[in-house]
Parts: structure tokens; C-alpha cells; sequence
């Protein structure tokens, strides 16, 4: 196996699959008006995960309530708090606190009330979600249809369902915020 190391390089080097090394300063970003992310290995040039780090603001609304029918989706909490919805439960992870949600699981995530969070999140297996996310800031951008999205389900492997539970968790952080 070769790697690059050098930390000056311009991109990310992988050789026969083996290992993939994605420096922070030269990965792609995401961004809409409340949170970041950072793609950081997507499951073509992986040999079977996706990974992506997000930051969010204070108050900032993650994902709505969906499951995968494919992968498990990875959570680990690396500072902040992120509230989840998993199933019909909501809960609060803190930093250091590691979640895997199983397919066919309905999920979602936000900010936990009046805190940010840095997020890392891992699909196994791997799909090639990046251009998903590159979806997602398009259409908050005003420059793509949300009928997008929905039509990107299947491509995605990103199914929305609804969630009363979930909802009323966005109501109450809502309303505790404008206290």
C-alpha cells in the first residue's frame, strides 16, 4: 500500500483501495445557513463506507425523519450535543457518544436545544451520497426544486417518513428558544 503523507498535498491519494487519507484543508465543503459539511471519503474511492463531518449552529434543524433499506448509519458525537429521533425515542448524544441506527430505521437529527455540534457520520455500506448532500444545498440555495429530493430516494437510499414524535421534539426546542 502507498498513501500519500505529505501534508502539503492538494489532494486525497488512495492506492488500490487500501487506505484513503483526506486532508481537513483540502476536503470539499457543504454549507447552508446553519450547518457545514465536510465530505470526507465516499464509498466509490473507499471500497465501502461513506463518511462527512457537519458542524452545526446553535438551533440548527439536521435531517428530517428518514430511514436507509441498505446501510447503517454511524453517529459519533465529537463535540456539542446532537438531539436524535431513533424510532419512536428521542435523545440527546453528547460529545464522546456513539450511535449506530440500523436500516429500515426511522432517524433524524438537529442540534440539541439552545447547542451546537460536531458530527461525525458513517454509512456502511457505502453508497455515493456526496452528490446528495450537493442536492440538499441547492435546493436551500433556491436553485434546485425540493420535488429534487424526493425523486432522489431510491438514487440516495434516503427514505422520509413522518414522525409526530420528532415533530413535537422541533416544536418544543423551538418554543424553548423563543423564550
Amino acid at each position: 500500500m502507498v498513501m500519500n503523507t505529505d501534508k502539503n498535498a492538494n489532494e486525497t491519494t488512495t492506492t488500490r483501495g487500501d487506505a484513503l487519507l483526506t486532508r481537513s484543508a483540502e476536503a470539499e465543503t457543504c454549507a447552508d445557513p446553519s450547518s457545514v459539511m465536510t465530505l470526507l471519503g465516499e464509498s466509490s474511492g473507499t471500497g465501502g463506507f461513506t463518511s462527512y463531518r457537519s458542524t452545526f449552529a446553535t438551533g440548527a434543524v439536521g435531517a428530517p425523519a428518514h430511514f436507509h433499506t441498505k446501510a447503517t448509519e454511524l453517529f459519533f458525537v465529537i463535540s456539542g450535543s446532537l438531539q436524535v429521533l431513533v424510532g419512536e425515542e428521542v435523545t440527546v448524544l453528547n460529545a464522546g457518544d456513539f450511535l449506530a441506527v440500523p436500516p429500515h430505521t426511522p432517524h433524524a437529527f438537529a442540534a440539541a436545544p439552545g447547542c451546537e455540534a460536531d458530527v461525525m457520520f458513517v454509512f456502511t455500506p457505502g453508497m455515493d451520497r456526496f452528490d446528495y448532500l450537493r442536492l440538499l444545498g441547492r435546493v436551500l440555495r433556491g436553485e434546485a426544486d425540493p420535488k429534487e429530493i424526493a425523486e432522489s430516494s431510491e438514487r440516495f437510499d434516503n427514505h422520509y417518513v413522518d414522525s409526530p414524535v420528532w415533530r413535537a421534539a422541533l416544536e418544543s426546542a423551538k418554543a424553548e428558544a423563543a423564550k
